[in-house]
C-alpha cells in the first residue's frame, strides 16, 4: 500500500458510540436563587467522588484576530466574586485575555452526565493574591513555575530538566520567589448554565443570568 493510500485509510467510525442517561431530572423548583450555591453542591459531588481532577475546566478564550483557543485548566478557588485559575502571564491564554476578556469555562463531569459552562469576564488578580496561592504550592511546583515560557516552542523536553536543575539549585536552602511573569485571573460570571442529562437526549438546562450583582433569572433552554 503506497502513502497515497494510506492517508485514506486513517478513520474510525464512532457513529454506535452511545451513552443512554438514567439521572435524576434538573427541576426549576428546587434551584436555588443563587447559582454559585448550585455550583458548590455539584462541585463537592464531584470531589466527593473518584473523579480524576474534578476541578479541571476547559477554558476558552479569543486572540486578537478572533480565532478561538481551548485548553484545560485547574480551578483553584471560588467564591461569589468568581473563579480563580493560574498561569504563566506570558501564556497564550494570558495575551488573549489582554486583548478580549471575555472568556468561557465548562466543567464536564460524565459520571454524573453533568456540565456547567460559565461565561464572563477574567480579570487579573492582585499580587498579594497571588503570592498568597504561591505559598501554598509544592515547592517543585513553585520551581516549575519559573522554568517554563509557556506556549513557546523548544527544541527538547531535556532542556527543560536542565533548566529545572538550575532553578534548583538557584533556590537551594531558601524560598521560591513569585516570578513576576506568573499570576492569575477571575473569571466573573454574567452566564452559568447547569447542563443534566436525560433519557432520549432530552436533557435539562436551566440558565442563570446576572440582571445585577446579587440578583439572577433562571430560565429553562431546550436541549
Amino acid at each position: 500500500m503506497n502513502q497515497q493510500q494510506s492517508k485514506h485509510d486513517v478513520g474510525m467510525d464512532i457513529s454506535k458510540l452511545r451513552q443512554e442517561y438514567k439521572f435524576a431530572p434538573l427541576k426549576r423548583q428546587n434551584m436555588p436563587a443563587d447559582p454559585f450555591q448550585q455550583f458548590q453542591a455539584w462541585f463537592q459531588q464531584a470531589c466527593d467522588s473518584d473523579i480524576l481532577e474534578p476541578n479541571a475546566a476547559s477554558l476558552a478564550t479569543v486572540d486578537a484576530e478572533n480565532r478561538p483557543a481551548l485548553r484545560t485548566v485547574l480551578l483553584k478557588y471560588f467564591d461569589e466574586r468568581g473563579f480563580v485559575f493560574f498561569t504563566n502571564l506570558a501564556s497564550a491564554k494570558a495575551e488573549h485575555i489582554a486583548t478580549n476578556a471575555n472568556v468561557a469555562l465548562m466543567f464536564l463531569w460524565s459520571v454524573f452526565g453533568r456540565q456547567v459552562v460559565i461565561r464572563g469576564t477574567a480579570g487579573k488578580l492582585q499580587t498579594q493574591e497571588v503570592m498568597r496561592y504561591f505559598l501554598t504550592r509544592p515547592r517543585g511546583s513553585q520551581i516549575g513555575a519559573w522554568v517554563s515560557v509557556q506556549s513557546q516552542v523548544i527544541s527538547s523536553r531535556s532542556l527543560l530538566a536542565a533548566k529545572f536543575d538550575e532553578m534548583k539549585r538557584k533556590f537551594a536552602n531558601r524560598e521560591v520567589p513569585v516570578p513576576s511573569f506568573w499570576g492569575g485571573y477571575r473569571v466573573m460570571p454574567v452566564e452559568m448554565e447547569f447542563w443534566q442529562g436525560q433519557p432520549d437526549r432530552l436533557h435539562d438546562r436551566l440558565l442563570y443570568t446576572r440582571e445585577s450583582e446579587d440578583k439572577w433569572k433562571i430560565a429553562r433552554l431546550q436541549p
